[in-house]
């Protein structure tokens, strides 16, 4: 990474012996570093920054000082001797030796993401115990995966959507050069790493900024966990830029995913997202880089590409619709978060497969549309369900745990093949049936609004099953609902887990020779649905001369569909050998391409 990356915030190697220290504190006066137990006097330069350079060698340990003597950890720290409060770290990124220097990573359309939260992953909960299980799913056939937020939070336990210190990896799971091994050893096996990272807010402790930086924040444009971000601000448009620079420089990355996109506000031209994203392209334009938004509001224009097909600004973003119809459909839910897709879910579903969007756009584009509001298919990210979905849900249930196993295999054959880009929760591949609670390891009145919180998500996510009463919900701050959520191993090795590898590497394995070429060729497709009954789903996906022709089946009873007239390259439900039907029993799924 360039070097002119490494000068706004932190804490910088200028060589073996020496380091430079920079802090952006415009309400204080007098700022020192207090490095080994040593104070250092900063320079007060213009615009409110503090600078100092000091002997200093990899591995010391530092705090900034206040005017008023209060000690605080580097908000751009690269590592934690223990919680968010401090000492920092001084860290060499340069000393890690790749091993895969060749690697430029993978094509876009080429993704089969895997979310995965590093701490409930395996039994350890660590980046070196993660290293372990990558060949795993390289013979799963995954060939991205996407971790749950690694920057620092208070505590020993999280999902990550609470990190204080953006720049350090939580020393929980391991040092960076641990982190770095994980995205290393993932490459050597062929598989993209994407990390999630949060830039629309700060998490309720340990976040010292607003001691000595108030115009970090701007009060006045809250969100739901606070005051926003002043990304008008430079200083804080370089903390954020600067951060997604070091994991894709630094820590090799080959994406990232940019969590609550809608909760970013800036009044600046260009918006701080268009800033960012056009940033990282030009530093690493000689990389595959993917940029993922999750977009409450549906922007269409982030994830707008040009008349060649290259992603403008964003590779692409997740699609809430696909997942919140198909779950209304599976599941019958209708409260909460899915009470919207209540009224006419198949029409919503069918929408959010061929258009990419079933809802209208809620918020203001931050740049014009040069066409509709159709996107390209590789544009999108279906999932069956994430972290939000089953994390969220009262007993962390797995939809796996919802449905009859025929319509999970339907409905994970429907999202394998697709063109959208699929992406799994961690240990679908092989069956998993262990809830993924909500867990944290906050106390006081910030742990009393966790657990009042959990209650309210429950609600929007299917709410609380018959039988079962808000007393009987795991507590988020238990450590027992922390080890409840890691995978249980054993499982993926039973005959159950051995048989749906084999079938989701066999989904896999059609989606790379057959969906795949398609979506190579840069036009935007067309498509075309089919009218049918409710529980049908029947469309066609136009790639020049060639089309992908899905028909499936998601109700009990069988179903007229229309005619296919491609080569079935998948079927299930349907018995082995049988020819391609005019009526399709249920649930059941026909995939067929189309060439010439």
């Amino acid at each position: 990474m360039p070097e002119r990356f490494r000068k706004s915030w932190g804490a910088h190697l200028t060589s073996a012996a020496a380091a430079e220290f920079r802090l952006w504190a415009p309400d204080e006066k007098i700022v020192r570093v207090i490095l080994n137990g040593a104070a250092h006097e900063m320079r007060r330069l213009e615009g409110g920054w503090f600078e100092v350079t000091a002997e200093a060698r990899a591995g010391d340990r530092y705090w900034f000082q206040l005017s008023d003597g209060t000690a605080v950890a580097d908000p751009a720290s690269c590592a934690q001797e223990g919680d968010v409060d401090g000492p920092s770290i001084i860290v060499d990124q340069s000393a890690y030796r790749w091993k895969t220097t060749s690697w430029r990573g993978r094509p876009w359309e080429e993704a089969v993401i895997y979310e995965l939260h590093v701490g409930t992953f395996t039994p350890e909960g660590t980046f070196r115990a993660a290293v372990e299980r990558l060949p795993h799913l390289a013979d799963a056939g995954i060939t991205a995966i996407e971790i749950m937020p690694v920057a620092q939070f208070h505590g020993s336990r999280g999902w990550g959507y609470d990190g204080v210190l953006h720049y350090a990896p939580h020393q929980i799971y391991g040092t960076p050069d641990d982190l770095k091994a994980l995205v290393d050893t993932a490459h050597a096996l062929g598989i993209m790493v994407l990390l999630d990272v949060v830039y629309n807010h700060f998490g309720p402790e340990g976040n010292a900024l607003p001691r000595y930086a108030a115009g970090f924040f701007n009060k006045d444009r809250p969100t739901p966990w606070g005051a926003s971000i002043a990304f008008e601000q430079h200083a804080v448009r370089r903390y954020f830029i600067e951060n997604a620079l070091c994991w894709l420089g630094d820590f090799r990355f080959d994406g990232l995913r940019f969590d609550a996109t809608e909760q970013i506000r800036d009044s600046t031209h260009p918006h701080f997202l268009i800033a960012l994203a056009r940033e990282l392209r030009e530093t690493f334009a000689g990389r595959e880089i993917h940029l993922v938004v999750e977009d409450a509001d549906r922007r269409r224009s982030l994830v707008g590409r040009s008349a060649t097909g290259k992603a403008e600004l964003f590779t692409a973003g997740w699609n809430d619709d696909f997942h919140n119809a198909l779950h209304v459909v599976a599941t019958g839910e209708i409260n909460g978060h899915y009470r919207p897709f209540a009224d006419d879910p198949w029409r919503k579903l069918r929408d959010a497969m061929t258009k990419g969007f079933a809802s209208p756009a809620r918020g203001m584009e931050i740049l014009p549309l040069r066409t509709n509001a159709r996107v390209s298919p590789q544009a999108r990210v279906n999932f069956l369900q994430n972290h939000d979905q089953v994390g969220n849900r009262a007993f962390g249930d797995r939809l796996a745990t919802l449905v009859d196993e025929a319509t999970m295999r339907v409905m994970t054959a429907m999202l394998m093949l697709v063109p959208q880009i699929p992406l799994i929760f961690m240990g679908d591949e092989y069956g998993e049936s262990q809830p993924f609670l909500f867990f944290s390891d906050f106390r006081g009145e910030i742990g009393k609004a966790i657990r009042l919180g959990r209650r309210e998500e429950a609600e929007n996510f299917g709410g609380i099953p018959q039988g079962k009463t808000v007393e009987d919900l795991p507590d988020p701050l238990h450590v027992q609902a922390f080890f409840d959520s890691k995978l249980r191993w054993q499982r993926a090795a039973s005959a159950a887990g051995k048989r749906h590898i084999a079938f989701m590497r066999d989904l896999v394995d059609v989606r790379q020779q057959h969906i795949v070429p398609l979506l190579i060729d840069p036009g935007l497709s067309g498509y075309r649905v089919f009218p049918t009954q409710d529980g049908i789903v029947a469309a066609d996906w136009l790639f020049g001369d060639a089309s992908l022709e899905l028909r499936i089946n998601l109700s009990t009873e069988p179903g007229p569909i229309p005619a296919i007239h491609g080569r079935p390259i998948f079927m299930s439900g349907i018995s082995p050998g049988e020819t391609v039907p005019d009526e399709l029993p249920g649930p059941a799924i026909i995939a067929a391409v189309r060439r010439g």
